[in-house]
Order: structure tokens, then sequence, then C-alpha cells
């Protein structure tokens, strides 16, 4: 099984000298992205989880009923919320939708099971960091999906022999055909795989003049977009399943 999610997030970086842009054309910029990333996934009829940073929501709200529209799952991306920011997001973005957020993704800032499980959440999915670096680090950690005060704690997925993590630099970095063969290898020995990418990977940096390392322009933008409608056309000849985690979970 393939759980499929995509972070929706601004890029924040700074800009090349005699550029600039203002936050609505970069939230543009990150809604054109996701619409982008919605077509391929039409196309290949797969599902996928969408993980909205908090900030963005009630600023994203059309966007958010149309990826619902289409089939899939919305949750949560905190990136620097607090409690009680992420549970008026919570309680706002469920009455527009009718729907309940059952999921929230953590990075750099970790609030406790127990305080997300007061606002209902019944899943957390927790990332790593990922630089030049650390994206091809050998790791070696439990890849189980664990059970903290009845909310279910997923940690990245993690090649079972050449233990690369599957972060989103990994995707963009690592050739196609390698990249395939550690997700059929991890579904053999794990029954499922975790990938996540984010929106601003999909960005055209030659447009948008972005001040980004060098190795995030690589095959990002359009190659972007062509090597994840590759990866999901492999994916379905070789008849492996995706599925939005809360249906995976539950």
């Amino acid at each position: 099984m393939i759980l499929l999610t995509f972070n929706i997030i601004n890029n924040k970086s700074d800009f090349e000298k005699n550029y600039d842009l203002n936050d609505d054309e970069i939230l543009k910029i990150t809604e054109q992205n996701t619409l982008s990333i919605l077509r391929t996934l039409e196309n290949n009829n797969v599902l996928a989880t969408f993980f909205v940073e908090v900030s963005l929501v009630t600023k994203l709200t059309p966007l958010i009923k149309k990826i619902i529209g289409n089939g899939h799952e919305i949750a949560f991306y905190n990136e620097n919320s607090s409690l009680s920011e992420i549970e008026d997001a919570k309680r706002s973005i469920e009455e527009n939708i009718d729907k309940i957020i059952r999921g929230i993704r953590q990075k750099e800032v970790s609030l406790s099971t127990e305080e997300l499980k007061k606002l209902e959440f019944t899943y957390i999915s927790n990332i790593e960091n990922a630089d030049i670096l650390f994206p091809f680090k050998r790791l070696q950690r439990s890849t189980q999906i664990l059970q903290q005060s009845g909310v279910s704690v997923i940690p990245e997925s993690i090649s079972p022999y050449s233990q690369i993590p599957y972060n989103d630099f990994v995707f963009q970095g690592v050739p196609l055909q390698y990249y395939e063969s550690m997700v059929l290898e991890t579904i053999k020995n794990d029954d499922f795989v975790l990938v996540y990418l984010n929106t601003w990977q999909f960005t055209d940096f030659t447009k948008f003049k972005f001040k980004i390392p060098f190795y995030r322009k690589y095959n990002s933008g359009r190659k972007m977009s062509d090597k994840l409608n590759d990866f999901l056309q492999w994916s379905n000849k070789e008849e492996l399943a995706f599925s939005r985690i809360k249906d995976f979970i539950f």
C-alpha cells in the first residue's frame, strides 16, 4: 500500500536580487501547484492525503473544498502554530466542509499526543528535517505505526535495505528507477510506504525567482510534475494500491 501525501505550504525563502512577491502572490503559486498535483492524481485515478499548513487553512477554503470534492483527504500541517490556533482552524474548516479533520503532521514543532487527542485528532504523522546530506543518511529505527493514548503515530518510512528515508527531497533527487525499487522492497517488508512531497517543489523557479539552494531547484517545477506522473503510472502498472491515511489507519 502506498500512502501518498502532500504538504500544502508556502515557499518562505528569500528572493533573488531585484525580485519580490507579496503574500497573496506566493499563496497563488501554492494554489496553482496544488491544482497541478490534483490534475495528475485525477489522470491516474489515485487518492492522496493533503496536509494543509495551519495558517493557510482559512485562506484556502475553496481549494480545500475542491480537494475533498475530488475524493482526497485533508489533514493539518503544523509549522509553528499554537494549540489554540490549531483548534480555531480545525473548528472553522470542519464547519465549512462538514467533515472531521483526523490527522496532523509535525516537524520542528512537536505538540504532545495528549494535547492533540483533546482536539480529536486520531493520527499524527511525524516527519524530520531534510537538508542536502540528511536525505541520503542511512537510518535505523522503527517504521511501525504506534498507538499512544489511543492516537496512531506514523513515522517516516525508510527503505529496509538502503535505509534511505522517503522524504520530499529523496523523491526529487533519486533516479526514478531506483526510487521504484525502494518502494517495492519497502512494501514487501512493511506492507506500506508513506511518501510525502511539498507543493512548493512543483514551482517553476526559472519564472518565480525564489532564493533557494541549487539542489532544491534540481528536478523541480515541470520536471517534478512529470516525475510524479511517471511514478503513478508505474505504480498502477505494478498494481500497487494507494490509500488515504484515514482509510489505512481505520
